[in-house]
């Protein structure tokens, strides 16, 4: 996976501090398992690696996830909302009833509380995107129907 060096950067600036004061962490690169997202949540090869988990001492958990081309989530909703950024590749986002739109390296997509949304990579190219999202009442994800090929499309 490219640009592992940059999720410490980014949950730096991402996740607020632990209530208990003590030594900074710093987890090396590569220390953390990549794993497959299990199948029901998502279509295609998906793999992430856990950055901050919600068992964390942080409000938040972050993830490194890696689409293939042609994968995606399943619908989905945060109850504490999600930022994403894109760090390789293209992409697809959608809101539930609203269009599907590209996005790319660089960009920053913030995702309110709630909302149903999927997102993964194009049908001809692989996506990889950093997140954040709220811990509310351990939980950081609400996942629902898988997207069809035509809602994909």
């Amino acid at each position: 996976m490219k640009y592992l060096a940059a999720p410490a950067l980014f949950l730096a600036l991402a996740t607020s501090a632990s209530a208990e004061a003590g030594p900074m962490t710093i987890t090396r690169s590569g220390s953390h398992p990549v794993q497959r997202t299990p199948a029901a949540n998502c279509t295609g090869d998906v793999r992430f690696i856990q950055l901050a988990p919600v068992s964390s001492p942080h409000r938040s958990s972050s993830t490194s996830v890696t689409f293939a081309r042609g994968a995606r989530t399943a619908w989905h909703s945060h109850p504490g909302g999600q930022t994403l950024v894109v760090t390789s590749g293209t992409g697809w986002i959608q809101a539930w009833g609203e269009k599907r739109q590209e996005i790319r390296v660089g960009d920053t997509i913030w995702t309110p509380p709630g909302v149903k949304h999927w997102h993964g990579a194009t049908a001809t190219a692989g996506m990889t995107h950093l997140t954040i999202q709220g811990i509310v009442d351990g939980r950081v994800v609400d996942w629902n129907e898988k997207v069809s090929d035509e809602q994909y499309k």
